[in-house]
């Protein structure tokens, strides 16, 4: 999970591996560095604006969590 701290550090309790961003250039920064055999990614709607023409190539499937 990418996005704001408050809005996905609880999901690591499940197990999910979460990568905070504070802001637009720690997103890219974080989808920049996933481990490539990363096949989805959940992101904030927030961190989903950020990622805009980021994700173009052959990337893993993402999913936008709705609050």
């Amino acid at each position: 999970m990418v996005g704001e701290p408050a809005l996905v550090a609880g999901y690591a309790l499940s197990g999910a591996t979460v990568r905070p961003a504070r802001n637009p250039d720690e997103v890219v920064r974080v989808w920049e560095n996933l481990p490539p055999e990363t096949t989805l990614v959940i992101v904030t709607a927030a961190a989903a604006g950020a990622l805009a023409g980021h994700t173009a190539d052959a990337a893993p499937l993402i999913v936008v969590m709705a609050l």
